[in-house]
């Protein structure tokens, strides 16, 4: 097995860290707080990083319980990811434009109001495509659990969105 390092194995993941952070705490100031602690814990654990089969895992499940405790603490279940964290698809009108920051507006609130555990799993795999079993090993969860809560979330998320869609509800 390879030598870990915290420059060439940790560092590049704090972006992913901190969205997932965001995504929990449903604060900026507070996900940053997150990241920079779960680095620190990180780095303090170092001694055992060659136990864990993905370092990458483990800094996740690290920064999600952090996530989760600090979210509980300030009782947030809102977000709102600041213009430059979107990706804005190169649209010919500016009511296609209008249309799909709507969209995306709708869909970040709605991700948002899903329980906790559905939340994390949303942001894992569909945002930050990770695998079923990366997912699995960064919640603790099976494969065949990840699959069914995100099969439920996302028939929730479908079935608002479609509502609201179509009947501004």
């Amino acid at each position: 097995m390879q030598e870990i390092s915290f420059h060439r194995d940790i560092l590049p993941l704090r972006d992913k860290l901190f969205r997932l952070a965001l995504r929990i705490t449903c604060n900026r100031m507070e996900a940053e707080d997150v990241v920079q602690d779960t680095m620190m814990r990180v780095w303090n654990r170092r001694d055992e990083w060659s136990a864990y089969s993905s370092i990458e895992a483990f800094c996740l499940t690290v920064v999600r319980n952090l996530a989760i405790d600090r979210s509980e603490r300030m009782d947030a279940r809102t977000v709102v990811l600041p213009p430059e964290a979107e990706q804005t698809p190169d649209t010919s009108t500016p009511y296609d434009e209008l249309t799909g920051n709507d969209y995306r507006t709708l869909l970040h609130r709605l991700i948002a109001a899903l329980p906790e555990q559905q939340r994390t799993l949303v942001q894992l795999r569909d945002i930050e495509g990770m695998t079923y079993r990366e997912v699995a090993c960064a919640t603790g969860m099976t494969e065949e659990q990840v699959k069914a809560h995100l099969f439920k979330a996302r028939q929730k998320i479908k079935k608002q969105f479609i509502d609201i869609d179509n009947y501004g509800l």
